[in-house]
């Protein structure tokens, strides 16, 4: 089983940054991909960004947080980062770190964080 720790959220201005962590546990052999959803009230949960674990590790982004976001990974602490620039108080919500296994269809995440809350205040 993988397990996922998330950390970093918390009450910044718009404008600020705040950089979310992912910690992972167990083995990672058989992730695919990571990747950093949120949930804001009233709205579905959407895909922040993802970064491919093998490979290559190509990244991509929701268009409301591209060019201000930034994901990250460092395989051998296996953790994967979220950097958050130009915030804004659309972006607040209750973030999510993920894992999406080999198997199965891609993009069908399998484990999840507990989430850490971001809450953007003008």
């Amino acid at each position: 089983q993988v397990r996922l720790v998330e950390s970093g959220g918390g009450l910044v201005q718009a404008g600020g940054s705040l950089r979310l962590s992912c910690a992972a546990s167990g083995s990672m052999r058989s992730i695919r991909a990571m990747g950093w959803f949120r949930q804001a009230p009233g709205k579905q949960r959407e895909l922040v960004a993802e970064i491919t674990i093998i490979n290559l590790g190509g990244t991509k982004y929701a268009d409301s947080v591209k060019g201000r976001f930034t994901i990250s990974r460092d395989n051998a602490k296996n953790t994967v980062y979220l950097q958050m620039n130009s915030l804004k108080t659309e972006d607040t919500a209750v973030y999510y770190c993920a894992a999406d296994q080999i198997f199965g269809a891609q993009g069908d995440y399998d484990y999840w964080g507990q989430g850490t809350q971001v809450t953007v205040s003008s």
